[in-house]
Parts: structure tokens; C-alpha cells; sequence
């Protein structure tokens, strides 16, 4: 049984009645690991008539697909590569016709319409500007998957509304579909697909001698036909799809035996045991020693009651692969010393430091600065994953590890979900059910079966800030009791403000945002939440306006005399200080 994608592709292009061929088209077919984690790329662009350029543009955009996006993260969902690289093509595109005669006129500057393709795991994502279309042949039926960006004004007159390198963004369509074998797709130019009937298709791809073969059959019907037009197809079909639980890391798993128990003074491939660091039920660590360089490391390896759980295994894998593209000081680091392995174990930094767990117990009431620095650089740390489509969903005090010098760092990536991987359906420990993590910690739409988002990390570093300032988590163990969204509704928010510390209202507001049950109801980024730690809300002020006056009125104008006076005091520093 096949454990890998595999197609048949086939292409042809003319330029059929006109002088030039400005159509463009293009495939790319990895092998190995880039297979399974970028897949196949395919795509045609046409480069309008009205513009001499057009070819150009054609080609670039084309180019810029089928290359491009293999130098996007492997962490990144196809959606996000792609469409990044879209983005910046009709940018580039675009640019070029404002620096060119024609910018005045986009009808004639660098234009074209384009279709993509890409076949990844079990799973085809298109993507589509313009006339170009992309059909699907399946069971002897066929389906338009595309929907042209052409206004019709008569019958005979017709323009483009939407198209690469035409407006300085890009609008493309995307969609993603489940491939099954024998599944056959074509990609056409207008100048095919106006003239060509799908019927055609099916019967000159079953006559053909090959996909090459049955491509050029069609583009030469349609010029039999009396298309005026270049003309462009792509054929590929789909004859081999992974197993269902065939991953490029699962592969890995029948090369490495797992590591024996480990002792001090242990030698394991270039290391020497020191000591153990920390033992759990998946996993175990040891302080070691390299030989070559004299560091000292972390050397993880996977518990030995793991054998018989091959999606655990993948997890603990996954970690490495994680880690190894996270770049930030405030995450924890591999060890990069490539030497063979003759077990299953990853080295890593060693942090000569303690656990924000054992911090918080030595400091048990932090000031609010020092909770805001913890913050900010925990904060930090997970932007880098979210720049890879990575979310922690793990994030606790133990898994925050201070060093000596007081740099924070997000340790354990056991649960860390990757949208790269968790679009391969193979990848089954990225679709397990059940919560990520500490229940403690996690944000209440996991509890709803929920896949979560940048925001549930935000939850769980809300959760830590609040734990930081109280001594208490702000709805005790409710949430993983609430599994409906009506429970979930009923749960109360308890303010951190309390006589006994000095901690500002809009503190608790931006608290109280940050750990809603409702992550649409949260702020929108970490950095939102790191800066209303920092500053009040201007809807706070306006709230707190009327309540101080009701409450205390000489109060409040005294204050207000107060910051009319500084105000004034800095204006004069400002005309007569230099």
C-alpha cells in the first residue's frame, strides 16, 4: 500500500491564432520530506491582450507560485504560503505598472489572471484570480471549481473585475477540497475552456496515450473549434494518497529505537549523563554533558510506557521539529549539533534557572511592574510561534522556565499545534480530541471541543498574570466543568482589586477582557493585552469619570486641577526650555 501522494501531470500551450503566447504555466514536484510538508504546485496565469507586458507578468506570477512557496515556513498552513506569496506577487506586479508608461492605464500594464494548485497530504487547495478556470473529473462527472472575475456588460463586451498585478491588493478565491485516487483536475486558459465542452476532456484524456498526449488533443480542438486565443492546459490526476496514518515523522519512528533507562555517567551518542532534571509519566530529562564542546544540555527522551502509543511518539518527535524553527530568546533553544542517534532523544539548551512555578512560590506577592516584564516577555515568546500558524496551548508556570539573569522561556511544545501539520490528515496526534494541556491553564472553548487560537494562548498567559496578582486562578476549576456554551456563559469573572493590594481598576478591566469565555469578546492580539497591562482604556476613563464625581467630587476636581497643572508645567518647558 502507498504511503505517499502521486500524481500523472500532463501540460501543453499555443499561441494559436495570435503572433506571441502570453499564457504561462508551471509545475513543481518535490521529493522527500518537502512532499509531505509543501506538496505539489501547479498553476497557469494569462497575461492580457491589451498589454504588451502581460506576458511578463505572466510568467512572474507563475514562477513566483511553483518557487516561492517553497521557501515559505514549513509551519505555515498552505492557505497562509500561498496567499502570501500572491500578496506579494500582484505587489511586485503592481509596482511595476506604476513605475512603467502605462501607469495610468492598467489594461495595459503587468496583468494577468491566474489559477493555482496545490495537492498536499489528501487534500487539493485552489486558488484563483480572473478568467482561468480549474475543473475537477471525478467518476465520470465533472465540476467547475472556479468562478470567473469577469463582468458581463452585453453579449458581446465584457471586462475583468479582479486579476493579479490590477489594484495594489490582491483579492483571491481559495478553496479546499478531499482528494480522492483517480481524481482528475484541469487547469485552462479561456482561450480552451471558452471552446471546449467537458465532454471532450473526458473522452481525449480515456483516447489519449498519456496526459501529454490528451492535453495537446484539447488545446488543438479548441482551435479546431475557432478559439481566437492563446490556449494553455494542465492536466494532473491523482493515482496514489497517503495512508491514513503514514506522516514523514511516523516514518522516522521504525529508524530509532527507544532510548535505555539513563544513568549518571551514561555515554549516549557524544553525551555524558549527569544527572536526572525531571521524570513524568511521557517523558524524562537529564542534565548531560557534551563531550565534543563541554556544555552542558538537556537530553529528553521519551518514557518507555510511550512504546505502545505511536501517536505520542509522533508528538514527542514533533517536538524537536518544532523547536528547531522557533527563534527567540524567550523560547527554548535545541541543542545543534547534528551527530547520528542510535535512540529516540532530543537535546536542548540547559536553563540554569527555575520554573516560574517555583518562582511564584518564593515570591508570592510580585509587584505589578515585575508581573508586567513576566508578561511582556512570556508574550514574546509565543508571538514567535504565532509567526509559524503555531499555538502553545500549554502555557503554565511550570512551563516557563527564569534563568539567572531573569530572561523568561517557553519550555515543553508536548502540546504545541501546528497548522502546517494539522492540514496533513495523516498527522493524527494534530486531530486528537481532548484538552491540550493543563486544564488549569486552558482556554475555555477547548473544554467545547473547540481547535482554539491565538487567543486561547492569550487566555492562559491572562490566567498566569492573574494567578501572579491574586494567588488564585480567576475561575477556579468552573471552566473545565462548563462544556456547553450556556454553562460557559454563567461563568463570573472575580476582580483582582482587593484592599490589601494597591492594583489600578483598569488593570482588572483589561484582566477581566483577556480571560472572557468568549474569545471574540478578548483582545485581538498579545501585544493588545501587553499594552492595556501598561495603559488605561480610554473606555475606562470615560467609565471612571462619572463614577469618581459621584462618588467624591472635591476629589475629583482636585485631581483634574492637579493634570491641568502638569499639563500646563510641560507646554512651558516646551516653549521656554530650548
Amino acid at each position: 500500500m502507498s504511503t505517499g501522494l502521486a500524481v500523472r501531470v500532463g501540460q501543453h500551450s499555443a499561441a494559436g491564432r495570435k503572433e506571441r503566447n502570453q499564457d504561462f504555466h508551471g509545475v513543481c514536484m518535490p521529493q522527500g520530506g518537502e512532499l509531505a510538508t509543501k506538496g505539489i504546485a501547479l498553476a497557469l496565469a494569462d497575461g492580457i491582450s491589451s498589454s504588451d507586458v502581460s506576458l511578463a507578468a505572466a510568467q512572474a506570477a507563475v514562477d513566483a507560485f511553483v518557487t516561492d512557496y517553497y521557501c515559505t515556513p514549513e509551519a505555515w498552513s498552505v492557505r497562509t504560503a500561498a496567499l502570501h506569496v500572491l500578496s506579494a506577487t500582484n505587489a511586485w506586479l503592481h509596482a511595476q505598472t506604476r513605475r512603467s508608461e502605462h501607469r495610468f492605464d492598467r489594461e495595459r500594464g503587468y496583468v494577468c489572471t491566474f489559477s493555482g494548485l496545490i495537492l498536499k497530504s489528501t487534500t487539493a487547495h485552489l486558488f484563483h484570480v480572473g478568467d482561468a478556470r480549474i475543473h475537477r473529473l471525478r467518476a465520470g462527472r465533472s465540476e467547475l471549481l472556479t468562478e470567473d472575475h469577469r463582468v458581463r456588460v452585453s453579449a458581446e463586451e465584457s471586462y475583468l473585475a479582479r486579476a493579479l498585478g490590477m489594484d495594489r491588493r490582491v483579492d483571491a478565491d481559495y478553496r479546499a477540497l478531499a482528494l480522492e485516487r483517480g481524481d482528475l483536475f484541469m487547469l485552462s486558459t479561456d482561450g480552451v475552456h471558452d471552446h471546449v465542452d467537458m465532454g471532450f476532456v473526458a473522452s481525449a484524456i480515456a483516447a489519449a496515450d498519456g496526459l501529454d498526449a490528451a492535453a495537446r488533443a484539447i488545446v488543438d480542438e479548441a482551435l479546431r473549434r475557432g478559439s481566437p486565443d492563446n490556449l494553455t492546459v494542465q492536466l494532473v490526476e491523482i493515482t496514489a494518497l497517503p495512508d491514513a496514518q503514514a506522516g514523514e515523522l511516523g516514518r522516522r519512528l521504525a529508524e530509532l529505537p527507544l532510548a535505555p533507562a539513563l544513568q549518571a555517567r551514561m555515554r549516549l551518542d557524544g553525551y555524558t549523563i549527569v544527572r536526572e532534571l525531571h521524570a513524568s509519566a511521557r517523558s524524562h530529562v537529564h542534565l548531560a554533558v557534551d563531550d565534543e564542546s563541554g556544555a552542558r544540555v538537556a537530553i529528553k527522551t521519551p518514557s518507555v510506557e510511550l512504546q505502545q502509543d505511536p501517536a505520542a511518539l509522533e508528538r514527542f518527535l514533533l517536538e524537536e521539529w518544532i523547536a528547531r524553527r522557533i527563534d527567540s530568546p524567550h523560547v527554548l533553544r535545541p541543542w545543534r549539533p547534528e551527530r547520528p542517534r542510535s535512540c529516540l532523544h532530543v537535546a536542548t539548551e540547559f536553563i540554569e534557572g527555575c520554573s516560574l512555578r517555583q518562582w511564584m512560590i518564593d515570591h508570592p506577592r510580585p509587584g505589578l511592574d515585575v508581573v508586567r516584564d513576566i508578561v511582556r516577555q512570556t508574550a514574546r515568546g509565543l508571538q514567535a510561534f504565532h509567526r509559524q500558524e503555531m499555538l502553545h496551548r500549554d502555557l503554565r508556570p511550570e512551563n516557563i522556565m527564569i534563568d539567572a539573569s531573569g530572561t523568561l522561556r517557553i519550555i515543553d511544545f508536548g502540546a504545541v499545534s501546528v497548522a502546517g501539520i494539522a492540514e496533513c490528515a495523516g498527522e493524527a496526534m494534530e486531530m486528537a480530541g481532548g484538552v491540550p494541556g493543563d486544564s488549569a491553564y486552558a482556554a475555555p472553548e477547548y473544554f467545547l471541543g473547540e481547535p482554539g487560537s491565538t487567543r486561547a494562548d492569550l487566555f492562559s498567559l491572562a490566567a498566569i498574570a492573574y494567578e501572579l496578582l491574586s494567588g488564585r486562578l480567576p475561575y477556579g476549576v468552573a471552566p473545565a466543568q462548563s462544556r456547553t456554551r450556556a454553562a460557559q456563559r454563567r461563568l463570573r469573572y472575580r476582580s483582582v482589586v482587593d484592599d490589601e493590594r494597591e492594583i489600578p481598576s483598569w488593570i482588572d478591566d483589561a484582566l477581566a477582557r483577556a480571560l472572557d469565555p468568549d474569545p471574540a469578546r478578548r483582545q485581538a492580539a498579545l501585544s493588545e493585552f501587553v499594552h492595556a497591562l501598561h495603559h488605561p482604556a480610554p473606555d475606562h476613563l470615560r467609565r471612571l469619570r462619572p463614577a469618581l464625581i459621584a462618588r467624591d467630587p472635591a476629589k475629583f476636581w482636585k485631581l483634574l486641577a492637579i493634570v491641568a497643572l502638569l499639563a500646563n508645567l510641560v507646554l512651558l518647558q516646551r516653549l521656554f526650555g530650548g
